[in-house]
Formats: C-alpha cells, structure tokens, sequence
C-alpha cells in the first residue's frame, strides 16, 4: 500500500473503537399489547414505589462498540479510514 498524500510505504494499520451510549426502548407489540394498561395502572397506584424506581433504578441504556481500521502514514502523518 502507499500514501495518497506522500506516496511512502512506510505505512501502519490501527484500529480504533469507537464506543456509545444507546437507550433501550420497549417495541411498538410491548405497548399494544402491555403498555397502555400498565403505565396509568403503575402511575395511578404504585405512584411512590414508580418515582422511586425512576431515581434509583435500572438506567435502560446498552453500550455499543464499533471497531474501525485506519492507515496511518509514518512519514507524513496523514490518515484513511479503510471501508469493508
């Protein structure tokens, strides 16, 4: 391989991960079918349990990690992202 920029050979191959934060949330089916009962139902008799719940509990979010193979040229530093 060479460099678009400088056309060296002295060239590396690092991979970078790239990582996010994604919020889980219920499918369209879970609130036809469960949500649209359960939601005044918790809201309009466990109203303390649920804010307490909001506060302290469960954080619905999942990690999502992308891994990213880059070519860095030693010579002159200029970076390409490899597309697969």
């Amino acid at each position: 391989m060479k460099c678009n920029n400088c056309g060296s050979d002295n060239i590396t191959i690092q991979i970078v991960s790239e990582t996010k934060l994604k919020n889980k949330h219920h499918s369209i089916i879970w609130w036809l079918l469960w949500g649209i009962y359960w939601i005044p139902i918790k809201w309009l008799f466990f109203t303390w349990i649920a804010i307490l719940f909001k506060i302290f509990g469960h954080k619905k979010q999942k990690i999502v990690q992308k891994n990213h193979k880059i070519l860095v040229c030693n010579n002159c530093g200029s970076t390409y992202e490899i597309k697969e």
